[in-house]
């Protein structure tokens, strides 16, 4: 072999090599961008989710659960008419706080630090953050998260050596250390100080006065009193909250990933100070005018959803946090039935204290006007938008979560439901449901605001079949040994749960 023909065979060996390395590259940068297409595209599959919560509306509030309801809820109803209204469904808990820990976290509320009562002031966080919450578990699948308005499960404010906050400083612990990517809000309720607006971790404005409170006793304008910022208008702050989750939206529009907004409102709970153009609006005083104006939020969020061309591809959810606290007084000054025909009210174990409107709308996937009577908890949002995204739910955790996704698409034959929850007043009292059975394990009502009815609550413990006895009237406590008996164990195998 020549000389000449060793190096023309060396040459053709290395571009044939030199081709074929041009080739393996072209392939892999071309799967490597079919696979970020293809992860574009998966995520794009999901919904965008809405999430939004009022505050102390009760069941009887909204004319699509209530049609001699005394005020007028147009968007409410047309929001049920376009998608699934629940006529069984309950927060975990009678009372603010322990309900949000519950919906964040899928967990029942009496499993953290906090046994009865709700976060004030100035409390820490009492959410682990090493927890799963709906927040990280779908920014672990590709959402971008925001929370905007009333948060109430306590901030780690930093505080000087005389235990004064330093509202200066950084929060060391917020929602942003929860999975939500962003956060604007307040701490707490309308009527519990400090009176500012907090964006992720830092106050927005300083707080340069001292509201004085509007009355001693609970009347319809009352909040109590603390610093305040000069930014912060009580009258406004719904407003305020619903034109910046309008703005996250709309921010979200042009991104890739879906988006999940978590929108807890400041309303109907007290203070009941209606703006000027929603007053008179209803026929039950400012109560009932500031749920029109809660009515006209949810009007608002549904139609810029459909202005941006994204309501087919967004789950919406709308309930309360628990029932209303609206007075019997009130009730019979304006007759309206604010938790229908529930007994009790916000705080207590009876229905009225935590069965709650309950609407989801996602017109791609839910057909419209549909009801359900399934048992759903507000603690079953993380197992829902788990099986949503195809994401497996923490088994090292605890979790008092189910998935009630089967119902929504319509195909919940033959799947293992929710039949059983746990519900928790506002002094700690326990009650368990099973089926049309409610076991309450303590007398009275648990609660602050309805007085114990002595004629209930000889026999120690109450229990009511709910078929039979919607109103929980009638106490079969002790007529029924093998209801009470398997009641109490469930109830205290739920209690006792570890993992």
């Amino acid at each position: 072999m020549t000389e000449f023909s060793t190096k023309l065979k060396r040459i053709m060996f290395q571009l044939n090599l030199l081709c074929l390395m041009v080739l393996l590259f072209s392939a892999c940068k071309e799967k490597s961008h079919s696979e970020e297409n293809n992860t574009v595209e998966d995520k794009k599959k999901h919904p965008n989710i809405v999430l939004i919560l009022a505050d102390d509306l009760g069941y009887g509030d909204p004319q699509v659960y209530n049609p001699n309801s005394k005020i007028p809820t147009p968007n409410i109803d047309k929001m049920a008419n376009e998608g699934m209204l629940f006529t069984d469904a309950h927060t975990n808990s009678s009372v603010c706080t322990p309900t949000r820990y519950g919906i964040i976290t899928g967990q029942y509320s009496w499993r953290s630090s906090l046994k009865n009562g709700v976060t004030w002031s100035y409390d820490p966080l009492i959410i682990d953050t090493t927890s799963t919450t709906i927040a990280s578990l779908l920014k672990a699948n590709g959402y971008n998260t925001a929370a905007v308005g009333k948060w109430h499960i306590g901030l780690d404010w930093q505080k000087s050596e005389n235990d004064s906050v330093l509202f200066n400083k950084e929060l060391r612990k917020s929602p942003i250390n929860l999975g939500f990517n962003y956060f604007y809000g307040i701490a707490a309720s309308l009527d519990i100080p400090p009176y500012v607006y907090i964006e992720n971790n830092k106050v927005v404005e300083q707080p340069n006065g001292f509201s004085q409170g509007t009355s001693p006793t609970y009347k319809d304008d009352f909040w109590r009193k603390g610093p305040v910022s000069p930014d912060f208008d009580h009258y406004d702050v719904l407003n305020n909250f619903t034109e910046k989750a309008i703005a996250v939206i709309k921010e979200q529009k042009e991104k890739d990933n879906p988006f999940f907004v978590y929108l807890p409102l400041t309303a109907p709970h007290l203070p009941w100070i209606p703006k000027d153009g929603f007053k008179g609006k209803s026929e039950a005083g400012n109560y009932g005018d500031l749920t029109a104006e809660v009515d006209d939020v949810v009007g608002r969020i549904n139609k810029v959803l459909k202005e941006l061309n994204l309501e087919e591809e967004t789950l919406v959810i709308f309930t309360s946090d628990n029932g209303s606290q609206f007075s019997s007084e009130n009730m019979a000054k304006y007759n309206h039935k604010a938790n229908d025909q529930w007994r009790g009210r916000k705080g207590d174990i009876y229905e009225g204290g935590h069965r709650v409107p309950f609407i989801v709308k996602w017109p791609a996937k839910i057909k419209a006007n549909q009801k359900s009577d399934q048992l759903v908890s507000t603690t079953d949002f993380l197992a829902t938008f788990a099986e949503l995204v195809g994401a497996e739910v923490p088994t090292n955790e605890i979790k008092d979560s189910e998935s009630f996704l089967p119902v929504l698409l319509g195909n919940s034959e033959g799947k293992d439901l929710r039949n059983t929850m746990v519900y928790h007043s506002a002094k700690g009292m326990f009650a368990i449901r099973d089926n049309n059975w409610v076991l309450v394990d303590g007398k009275g009502s648990g609660g602050f605001l309805e007085a114990p009815d002595t004629t209930q609550i000889e026999k120690g413990k109450q229990l009511y079949n709910l078929e039979k006895d919607p109103s929980q009237q009638t106490n079969e406590y002790e007529n029924k040994e093998a209801v009470e008996k398997s009641l109490l164990e469930k109830l205290n195998a739920i209690k006792n749960a570890t993992k």
